[in-house]
Parts: structure tokens; sequence; C-alpha cells
């Protein structure tokens, strides 16, 4: 009886727990009415887990998918700017934001940077006291009154109408000269008469100019107090540029009305000679005589660049050392105008018709490719720094490349080294290496990327109907005058890329 007792007792128990536990609700996390709020768990909810986790899965599989395929353009367009091939290096645009940006995080490969053999003290330099002399030209002068072949092109050009008999002539070396050399009288980019009176005090000139708002003034570093004494910064400017300026950097006015940001002086160059900002800006770069008349010695730097190097020792060391009066970089890539102007074409820097044009011009005159044979170490320079001495023939030769940046193409690059052959070599000047060029300054980005249509032309028949308008009015005259012999029998030399940047 007993032990029948005990295990009814125990039983009992067991039974209680068992009947505890099934009585016993989940609860809902949703509360009245959620997925486990009746007990049982819905017969679709394995399904709506699976896909929960496969919509998770999808989008983190996604993400990496796409940024993957932005890492797989952005190595594109890097490796595009350094092939061989026409058809992708026409991809690269080196002056987008994509491509500074990539340059700037340490993508791109920097360009090579070399010490300058500069001296070490710029109080301790010694400025010549006289010009260098200049054997070959004594007189130089200037057409100032334009010339109009005919009534439909009266209205005066900043270049002049110069005809293919005067081009030649401005080619013969004489000891008295007059040719053309642009500011034509009423032919726009004229002063105002402040900042007329300012410069005339200036011997010793840093140049610079910005045009159609594409930068703002970058101050140079590492002057010396008596470079900062010496030296006449200027930076010349069309209207566009004033006002972007004021709108993004402080603009003060000195107690006679001149406009300064930091060490420049802002020179506001009046109605703009030319349809093409990249023209305009030929004016102050090429023509830095003819701007600051009273300027014995000028380094021209373009608005883009910050000058890192003091401009005492610059002088010193590319003219005064080897005696020389004018001083440019060696292109990075080209030594060949042919080669050079390949690459405008692939760039789109302007209508490729036309930069065949020009070149068949240059190839007719006998402009034959760089070779070793000639005497120049390179056709093509890097004209982001010039530097001269404001001497006769240093002048002329100044004028002749404007002529040609006036008639032709804006592509200044293309031009120089015609001039130079076309001068017979009588134009002595000092091509220095392009690493010591990069060493002179940091490059900054443009605040916007140019672009005209006239850059996307394929065939001179888009230039018809419609697409005239797009013809440059007051420069590129000489591309549209009929040239004085048969340019459709010449062919261009083959062009064989010497550098996959280039």
């Amino acid at each position: 009886m007993e032990s029948n007792d005990i295990q009814r007792s125990i039983s009992m128990r067991l039974n209680r727990r068992v009947g505890d536990r099934s009585n016993v609700t989940p609860v809902s996390k949703d509360g009245d009415g959620g997925l486990f709020s009746s007990g049982k768990l819905p017969s679709d909810y394995p399904m709506k887990l699976l896909w929960k986790r496969g919509f998770v899965r999808l989008v983190f599989v996604v993400g990496i998918v796409w940024m993957l395929l932005i890492l797989v353009v952005l190595l594109f367009h890097i490796w595009s700017c350094q092939s061989s091939s026409f058809v992708f290096s026409a991809v690269c645009n080196k002056d987008s934001k994509v491509y500074n940006v990539l340059n700037t995080l340490g993508f791109v490969a920097q360009q090579h940077r070399c010490s300058i053999p500069v001296a070490n003290n710029p109080d301790k330099i010694i400025i010549p006291k006289e010009r260098s002399p200049d054997q070959i030209l004594r007189n130089l002068s200037y057409f100032m009154e334009d010339e109009p072949q005919n009534d439909s092109q009266a209205t005066p050009l900043f270049g002049g109408h110069q005809n293919w008999l005067q081009r030649d002539e401005s080619f013969k070396l004489k000891p008295s000269m007059q040719v053309h050399c642009g500011f034509m009288h009423n032919g726009g980019a004229e002063m105002d008469p402040l900042d007329v009176k300012y410069v005339e005090k200036c011997r010793f000139v840093v140049a610079s100019g910005i045009f159609d708002g594409y930068d703002v003034p970058h101050q140079p570093s590492n002057l010396s107090k008596r470079s900062k004494k010496l030296f006449c910064f200027l930076m010349t400017v069309d209207k566009v540029s004033l006002s972007f300026i004021r709108k993004n950097v402080t603009v003060r006015k000195d107690r006679n009305g001149g406009q300064w940001v930091g060490i420049w002086r802002l020179i506001l160059l009046k109605h703009s000679p030319y349809d093409e900002p990249r023209r305009n800006g030929k004016v102050p770069k090429i023509l830095t005589h003819r701007l600051f008349p009273q300027a014995q010695y000028s380094i021209w730097i373009d608005g883009k660049m910050e000058l890192i190097v003091d401009p005492l020792l610059i002088l010193e060391r590319y003219l005064w050392r080897g005696k020389h009066t004018f001083a440019i970089a060696q292109h990075k890539h080209h030594r060949s105008i042919y080669e050079e102007a390949d690459a405008n074409k692939r760039r789109k820097r302007y209508a490729r018709p036309l930069i065949d044009l020009h070149m068949k011009i240059y190839y007719y005159e006998g402009m034959e490719p760089w070779s070793l044979k000639k005497s120049t170490i390179s056709d093509v320079p890097e004209g982001a720094i010039i530097i001269r001495e404001h001497t006769p023939l240093s002048n002329l030769f100044s004028c002749l490349w404007f002529n040609e940046v006036n008639l032709f193409t804006p592509r200044d690059q293309l031009s120089f080294g015609h001039v130079v052959y076309r001068l017979g070599n009588a134009f002595k000047f000092f091509m220095f290496p392009n690493c010591e060029y990069n060493s002179l300054f940091i490059l900054h980005p443009h605040t916007r990327e140019h672009s005209s249509k006239i850059e996307w032309v394929k065939s001179l028949s888009e230039f018809k109907g419609n697409g005239s308008s797009m013809k440059e009015t007051r420069g590129g005259l000489g591309l549209w005058t009929p040239y004085p012999a048969d340019l459709g029998k010449v062919v261009l030399p083959q062009v064989v890329r010497t550098s996959k940047a280039g």
C-alpha cells in the first residue's frame, strides 16, 4: 500500500508538470496578432526568412559588384591616359575632375621631379647692369594700324590682317624690322590707364593670366624679401574672370584704385580680342613684352600654377648663368610637332581637320619631324613657364610665335618649333629638362573643364550651314584664307608615338 501511494504521488506530479508546460503560450514580438500569437509558426515563415536572408545577400553582392565596377572604370581611365591605342587614349581627359581626384589620391604616376641647381641665396645674386647685346637685330617696331583686305573685313583685328607675303618677309632677319605683333588700334585688350601707369615702373615681372573664369590666383611661395621688392606680380584677367575671382577670393583695393589678390596685381584687359578663351590667354603669355613694355625681364606662369621657387633664382639659373635671353622647358613626351598634333587631335584640343591643315602648311614649308640631326633638343616645349630677357631678337621671336597662333590654331606648342626653323636657328634659346620644369611649381586643377563644339569637329563639312557658327571670327583666319600653294597633295609624315602617355 505504501509503495502504491508513493508511485501514485509521483505520477500525479509528473502529469501536473506536463500540463503546465502544454498551457504555456509563446509571446508575440509584435503584440496581438503576431507570428507566434497562435502558438504555432505560420506555414510561410521559412520562405519569408529565406527571402529576407536572400535580399540582404543580394544587396551585399550588388554593392560589391558596383564598387568593383567603379574601380574598373577608374583604372581604365588611368590606363587610357597611357595607352598607345588611338581609340583608348582618346578617352583620357587630363583636365577632368576625375583625373585630378585620382592624381590627388596618388593613383596616377607622378611626373618626374629633379633638384634645380639654383643659387643658395637670392640676396647674393648679382644682377647684370646692362642688357644682353643683340648683334642680329638692332631695331624692332610694330604695325599699329590694321589694313583689312576687303570691305567685309573692315573691323580692326587685334592681330591684324597679315597676308602671306608679309608673313614670309617677317622671317627674314634684318638689322631693322617692322612686324605684326598684336595690339592693333581698336583691336581689343586695352588696359585701364590706372594699370598702365602702374606697370610703367615694372622692370622685373612675374606674369600670369586667367580667362573665362577657369582659375583663381595662387600665391607664390618661398619668396625672398628682395624679390618681393624687385618684382611686379601681374595677373591679367578678363571681365568674366574678374567677376569670378571676386566671388571666390578676397580682392582688395589700394588707395589708388588698384585691385589685388595677395601679392598679385590684377590687370584687366578690356574687350577680349578673340572668341576663344584659350586664344585670349596667348596675349599676355606670348606678348608679355608688348603688354608690359618697360619690363626688362619676365617670367610667365600659367594661371593654374603656384610658383614655388624664388623668381630671382630662376633668372640666375636659366638666363644669366648661361648668358641666355630665352628659356623654356622641354615637353615631357613629344619632340616632333607632328606627334604633338596627333596628341592634340586625340585629346580633342581643337578641330582635327584644322590641326591637319595647320601641319600641312608647316610640312609644305619644309618643317621636318624632329630627329637627332636637328640642332635643337626638341621642337615641342612645355609652354606653361617662359623665362625671357626682352631683347630685340627675343621680342621678335615672341611676335612671330604669336602671329602663328593668331593665324592658325591656338595650340602654341605646335608653332614654337616652326618659328625656330623659319629663323634658320638664328634664335638661340635654352630648353631645359622637363624634370626641372616640374620642380618650379605646384599644379592646381582648373575650377571647371573647358569645352567648345569646335573641339569635336571631325571634318571640314561640319563647318558648313549651321556649323559655320563654330568658325572663329577674329582668330585662325589663316586656316580659311587660300594658301598660295596646293596643299591637297601634301601628305603628312606618319606619326609614331614615342610615349604611351603622350
